[in-house]
């Protein structure tokens, strides 16, 4: 359940509706889906296993599980580190995003606006050179104050609670989403591909980086929670429980969102502002909807924070161990790492919105270097390390799938399809 709540979160609902937009809908879905089964859930389970057989952090993942490995191998769970770092700095401001907006609804100011339009509400809230910035910190000093108290109860008991009620939401508005006038333009967008797209290149590599964001691969989450795994939970199944609840969420988001997009003449390739203006009308459309937009903007906050305490648990973990850190020290440090590394990302669409980097502006360029750079070469390292390096019967023995097909299947993905696949498409991103 807490590994669920690492991987749910506004990856789900904010990213995947705003890219699953602007690369086609249902034909993004379509390889989405695939990747998610052939690259995504393979991975889970070998990083699951390297980190349950390490019982320590994401570099000591590679060396434990083969001391006689090279001592290059290492580096590949500090490019993890750098992964979950960056995410971090960036998932903070878009976490206190929704926490403006829950504190936003509570205060009423935001079901006021409806008039003047929630484009415009939306952009006047992110360009501000103060209230990104204290929402941004103000989740970061909630992760921090979680993380520097010790993760596994509280996680595990928020997420109990927190994870049912989120996703009771999502399904309501989705409910409601399909019955707005015009919502089967957006259904259809969602769930009926279009397979010309799949000649765009382009469309591979935003797939894999959704896939990658969303499930949280690569940036050693699941080997830093594998670690705490006992012997006794089957690392298939709790794979497989966490790539199916993921994968659903976002589905299920997108067809709260998409559907009233068309309902609402917006344009679903809108961009990462999607979630923000979409939802809140929604919300107006429905009776109740501000106490269930309220709920919703509240909850969405809290998946967020469970996803950061993940995130920042990863680069904890490391400098505890590394450079022998008390807890509460090493968490003040990376968590001021953090927030330093994502001021610019804060700023960028206000005092900072004139800074390009390539087409992009500050936060979308860093999302784009995360999801479609280090996350892959992370998951790249793990299928390389577990399928070509480790002893097979070892692997297979630490994935508890020794003598079975799926074992054999599983191997087999990870020494060739899931290294290739990803080489190709960092191939692609790189040269694109």
């Amino acid at each position: 359940m807490a590994t669920v709540g690492s991987a749910v979160g506004i990856g789900n609902i904010w990213r995947f509706a705003y890219v699953a937009g602007e690369n086609g809908g249902g034909v993004f879905l379509a390889v989405y889906l695939l990747f998610v089964a052939l690259i995504g859930l393979p991975l889970v389970i070998a990083e699951l296993s390297l980190g349950r057989r390490a019982q320590g952090d994401a570099v000591s993942a590679f060396t434990v599980a083969d001391p006689a490995a090279p001592g290059s191998w290492p580096v590949a769970g500090w490019i993890a580190v750098a992964g979950a770092t960056v995410i971090l700095s960036y998932y903070a401001v878009i976490a206190g995003w929704a926490l403006g907006y829950a504190t936003g609804a509570l205060g009423g100011n935001l079901w006021t606006v409806a008039a003047a339009g929630y484009g415009g509400y939306f952009r006047t809230f992110i360009a501000g050179p103060v209230w990104p910035v204290l929402c941004q910190a103000t989740m970061l000093a909630a992760t921090i104050a979680v993380v520097a108290g010790g993760v596994q109860g509280g996680i595990e008991r928020l997420n109990r609670w927190l994870m049912p009620a989120l996703a009771a939401i999502v399904v309501g508005l989705a409910l409601h989403a399909v019955t707005l006038p015009g919502a089967g333009a957006g259904v259809r967008f969602l769930l009926a591909p279009d397979w010309q797209a799949l000649a765009r290149p382009e469309l591979y590599a935003a797939a894999l980086g959704q896939a990658f964001f969303s499930i949280g691969v690569g940036c050693a989450v699941f080997a830093t929670y594998g670690s705490y795994l006992p012997r006794s939970v089957a690392l298939p199944a709790s794979a497989t429980a966490i790539i199916v609840g993921d994968t659903l969420f976002a589905v299920v988001a997108g067809l709260a969102i998409f559907p009233a997009v068309f309902a609402f003449g917006l344009d679903p390739r809108a961009g990462p502002e999607l979630a923000f203006i979409t939802l809140p009308q929604i919300f107006l459309a429905m009776p109740g909807g501000r106490i269930v937009g309220t709920l919703f903007f509240l909850l969405l906050a809290a998946a967020a924070l469970t996803s950061m305490i993940s995130l920042l648990e990863v680069p904890v973990a490391v400098a505890m161990r590394r450079l022998r850190l008390r807890r509460r020290t090493a968490t003040l440090a990376a968590g001021a790492l953090v927030f330093a590394l994502g001021l610019p990302s804060a700023l960028s669409f206000g005092k900072l919105a004139e800074v390009r980097i390539g087409r992009h502006g500050i936060l979308d360029a860093i999302d784009a270097v995360a999801s479609t750079l280090l996350l892959p070469l992370g998951g790249l390292a793990i299928a390389l390390f577990v399928g070509w390096r480790i002893e097979k019967g070892l692997a297979l023995r630490e994935a508890d799938l020794a003598g079975t097909r799926t074992g054999t299947l599983w191997l087999w993905l990870l020494r060739l399809p899931v290294p290739l696949a990803i080489a190709l498409i960092l191939i692609q991103a790189a040269t694109g």
